[in-house]
């Protein structure tokens, strides 16, 4: 039996178990194919840049747990009691001839895990699964990369969160992102609990972390799309909407400069997690520092509608925005601001209080990671409305700039990006 178990969640709202199980009793049905394995490298013949227009669609109140596939550390937002608001998803393509499936592109794991057709739960039949005797270029795989042949013993990943859990085999076959294709390992699920699974609208998840995050380099997309000669450079970069007037996308391979207003600025990944994660010099409150956190981390995880950070920060934090229970406050709440390689990155109450019209409060949620990747923020979709950021594999660093919105006058969006001062 092959078993790895790892103590996976960062958060103490549930703690997640990541583990390897080998297990009898392999589908006789299932069928070994080996043809096909060069053609998704060879459908384009240049380097190239692709796009994917994201939905965005308001989650059910209990979609709060994250998928994740990660080896050694689960997703930074599995957690439950938090309201997923907003996912943002697109499509890509499995196998020859091509299944179309609905991914989450988050950065925050690192692999690709779809349901598969084998998955006979009512989580994975509400979704669109993949169907690997239908693909003429799938490849059953052991854990190890291995091919496991129709009598083996295949080797599962067992995802466990407090609500919920996942389990899956390992295949090879080719996945496309528009004209971008390679084949790739991933993770075909073959078991769901219907909480919180159910009540998600994709149907899985396309890890977009870096290689510490991933089952091995053949497991992630862009690490395959690069080896193929498919990217014209070796990033991606990250638009969401903050309206139904525009379109999110997602593009691999270029920044698309016509979402940014000013210029991008670019931050060295601090730590080696596998999270897209960089240093914060400090909090501002309308562009002031407040000397709350000065040895913090952020991890930017285009995977999650929350904004979380260490409680004794956001304690503080709570002190000092004054944010009045009854809203009567509301309109003249100060700038949020995050201090990152010496801009100032803001968010305007909005971006960051829950108001239901009747009531008011800091929606940030708590967060304790121990050093040395902590203490640790992360910013979801609140934070990625407003920013336009782009991830750059070969220098291992993040890009940030104000996003420009058609709603949104150019000036306006300006003034989100400012030069820190020192507090009073």
């Amino acid at each position: 039996m092959l078993a790895l178990v790892t103590a996976a969640s960062l958060l103490t709202y549930s703690q997640a178990l990541l583990s390897f199980e080998s297990r009898r009793g392999t589908d006789p049905k299932a069928t070994l194919v080996q043809t096909g394995w060069k053609k998704a490298a060879s459908r384009t013949g240049l380097k190239s840049s692709h796009s994917v227009v994201l939905r965005r669609h308001l989650e059910d109140e209990r979609s709060t747990v994250k998928f994740n596939t990660t080896r050694a550390v689960s997703s930074l937002s599995s957690l439950t009691g938090v309201v997923h608001k907003t996912a943002y998803y697109g499509n890509i393509e499995v196998g020859h001839p091509a299944q179309t499936i609905t991914v989450v592109f988050d950065t925050g794991s690192g692999n690709l895990m779809i349901p598969s057709e084998s998955c006979k739960d009512r989580a994975c039949r509400k979704h669109k699964r993949f169907d690997p005797k239908k693909s003429t270029s799938v490849i059953q795989m052991q854990a190890d990369g291995s091919t496991a042949g129709s009598l083996d013993t295949r080797d599962q990943l067992t995802v466990t969160f407090g609500t919920g859990e996942i389990t899956g085999l390992f295949l090879r076959d080719d996945v496309c992102i528009g004209s971008l294709c390679s084949p790739m390992q991933f993770i075909g699920a073959t078991h769901e609990t219907d909480e919180p699974f159910g009540s998600f609208s994709f149907d899985g998840v396309l890890g977009l972390a870096l290689g510490e995050m991933t089952q091995g380099p053949k497991f992630s997309i862009m690490d395959r799309l690069n080896e193929a000669g498919q990217l014209k450079d070796f990033v991606f970069s990250v638009f969401l909407s903050d309206s139904s007037s525009e379109e999110s996308e997602i593009t691999f391979g270029e920044v698309k400069n016509d979402h940014m207003v000013g210029d991008m600025f670019w931050v060295p990944v601090s730590r080696k997690s596998g999270y897209w994660q960089v240093s914060i010099e400090d909090i501002a409150i309308n562009n002031k520092r407040q000397t709350l956190c000065a040895d913090c981390q952020v991890a930017v995880d285009t995977g999650t509608s929350m904004l979380a950070g260490p409680s004794r920060v956001i304690r503080e934090l709570r002190n000092r925005l004054k944010v009045a229970s009854n809203c009567a406050n509301y309109h003249s709440l100060p700038d949020l601001g995050f201090v990152v390689s010496g801009h100032v990155m803001n968010l305007k109450p909005q971006d960051y209080v829950d108001n239901d019209g009747q009531s008011c409060s800091v929606s940030l949620m708590t967060l304790d990671v121990p050093p040395p990747n902590g203490p640790l923020f992360i910013f979801g979709d609140p934070f990625l409305r407003k920013f336009f950021t782009a991830y750059d594999r070969t220098n291992r660093r993040v890009g940030f700039a104000v996003a420009r919105h058609k709603d949104t006058p150019a000036w306006k969006s300006a003034a989100l990006l400012a030069t820190a001062v020192s507090a009073d």
